[in-house]
C-alpha cells in the first residue's frame, strides 16, 4: 500500500470518527434536553401531591372505592 492510499484511508476514518462524533453530541444533547423536561415534571407532580396532601385531599387520604 502506497502513502497516498494510507493517507486516503486515514481521512476516510476521521471522517467517520466525526459523522459518529457530531451524532453522539447531538444524542447527549437531546438527551440532556429530555432529562430537564422529566426533572420539571417530577418537581411540578412533587408540588401537586404536597398541595393535596396539605389541603387534606387526594388519593392519601381517601379510602378506595370497593370499601
Amino acid at each position: 500500500m502506497n502513502d497516498e492510499n494510507r493517507f486516503i484511508d486515514i481521512e476516510i476514518k476521521l471522517s467517520e470518527q466525526e459523522n459518529l462524533v457530531d451524532a453522539l453530541n447531538r444524542t447527549v444533547y437531546e438527551q440532556g434536553r429530555r432529562i430537564d423536561q422529566l426533572e420539571a415534571l417530577a418537581a411540578k407532580l412533587a408540588e401537586h401531591v404536597r398541595t393535596l396532601r396539605d389541603a387534606g385531599q387526594g388519593p392519601l387520604n381517601e379510602r378506595p372505592p370497593h370499601y
